[in-house]
C-alpha cells in the first residue's frame, strides 16, 4: 500500500443500490413463475400422451386376453365337431376345454377357488347355505356350488359354498 492509501478512511464494501435489490427479487420470481410455467406445460404434455396412449393400451390388452381364450375356443368348436363319431368322448373333451379355460383365468390372475374342508374365508367365500355336519368343524366349508375367481382383494366373484353349523 502507498502513504495515500494508508492515510484514507477505510472504505467500506459498496452497499447495492436500493434499485438493485427489487431488480434482483423480481429477476428470482420471474425465474420461478418460469420454472412453474414450463412444469405446467409438462404436466400438460404429459396428459395429453396418456390421453392418447391409453386406448392403444386397452386395445392391447383386450387383444391380449381375447388371445388367450382363442384356444379354449378352437377345442370347443373340435368337441363339437367329433361329437356325431363319438358322443361319449363329448364328455371328455368338454372337461379338457374347461380345464384349459381354467388354465387361462389362473394364468390372468384369477386362480380356481373351489376346495372343501377349508375354513371359511369371507374374502373367498359367499355363504349360500349353512348345513349340519356332525363331522366337520362349525364353520368349515363342505359343499362348492360355485366355484370362485380370484384373490382376496381382487375377485372376479367369490365361491358360493355351504358352510357347516355349529351343532345345536
Amino acid at each position: 500500500m502507498s502513504e495515500q492509501d494508508q492515510d484514507r478512511p477505510p472504505q467500506e464494501a459498496p452497499e447495492l443500490s436500493q434499485e438493485a435489490a427489487p431488480a434482483r427479487e423480481m429477476s428470482e420470481t420471474e425465474e420461478l413463475e418460469d420454472r412453474w410455467r414450463r412444469a405446467l406445460a409438462d404436466l400438460d404434455n404429459l396428459r395429453k400422451r396418456h390421453a392418447r396412449e391409453r386406448p392403444r393400451e386397452l386395445e392391447a390388452e383386450r387383444a391380449r386376453v381375447t388371445a388367450a381364450w382363442l384356444p379354449v375356443l378352437d377345442n370347443l368348436e373340435l368337441a363339437l365337431a367329433h361329437a356325431a363319431a363319438d358322443p361319449g368322448s363329448i364328455v371328455e373333451g368338454v372337461r379338457a376345454v374347461r380345464d384349459q379355460a381354467v388354465e387361462v383365468l389362473r394364468s390372468l390372475g384369477y386362480p380356481r377357488h373351489d376346495e372343501t374342508g377349508v375354513p371359511f374365508d369371507p374374502a373367498l367365500h359367499d355363504v349360500v347355505t349353512v348345513v349340519d355336519a356332525p363331522d366337520t368343524a362349525p364353520g368349515t366349508v363342505v359343499q362348492v356350488l360355485r366355484p370362485g375367481y380370484g384373490e382376496p382383494g381382487r375377485q372376479l366373484r367369490p365361491a358360493a359354498v355351504a358352510v357347516s353349523r355349529k351343532p345345536e
